[in-house]
């Protein structure tokens, strides 16, 4: 049985790692595509189901940043598919309508969930492998959940530094570019003084 401070924890941790369905509508002969990030050495799994119609196919293909697929497939309607990744990335998965050109095009709801990391692991199966109590597979849980979070705090923590880095290059670059451009101003000044002053003087003005 588990214990109720323990589940409550558990419950807690595990809203800020629960994975969310998506669903969205396909038009014919269109594609639609979703970004999401993953982090180094994570699983990526999903699973998708897709309302059928006559004389229509969907495929689906996963790419990275750089254009390297990462998983695919053609004439879909339900499946699932995985990968793993191998340094901090954004992927990116497309689902491509084609229809016939002898049949009328419909729209299709495509279901969509992913989930990342520790939310790929089946529990109850480690459990049974390693003869593990009930309450040793939740403390197995809440022990990759808070390592998790430790990770995206960690990564929150360097894109901040990052930023800042980046704000504050900025600030330098535009300081910089500001004097620089108040040092023109000043010197285009300069030289119409003197130049107005020689003129003046040339026609016998002053």
């Amino acid at each position: 049985m588990q214990h109720p401070v323990l589940g409550l924890i558990l419950g807690l941790v595990a809203v800020l790692h629960q994975s969310q369905a998506i669903m969205f509508r396909l038009q014919p002969n269109m594609q639609k595509c979703l970004k999401d990030e993953m982090q180094g050495n994570q699983i990526v799994a999903g699973e998708y189901e897709i309302t059928g119609a006559p004389g229509q196919k969907i495929s689906y293909v996963v790419r990275d940043s750089k254009g390297h697929i990462l998983s695919q497939n053609e004439d879909i309607n339900k499946g699932k598919f995985s990968f793993t990744s191998e340094v901090y990335d954004t992927f990116e998965i497309c689902f491509i309508s084609h229809v016939s050109p002898t049949h009328r095009g419909v729209d299709q709801d495509v279901s969509l969930d992913i989930k990342k990391g520790i939310e790929t692991k089946s529990y109850e199966g480690i459990g049974e492998a390693a003869k593990l109590k009930p309450l040793e597979v939740d403390l197995k849980r809440l022990e990759d959940l808070s390592d998790a979070i430790v990770q995206d705090f960690a990564l929150m923590r360097k894109r901040e530094e990052e930023m800042r880095d980046t704000n504050e290059s900025t600030n330098s670059r535009v300081l910089f570019f500001s004097i620089f451009s108040m040092c023109c101003l000043l010197g285009l000044a300069t030289w119409q003084v003197l130049y107005l002053r020689r003129y003046f003087i040339a026609k016998k003005l002053i």
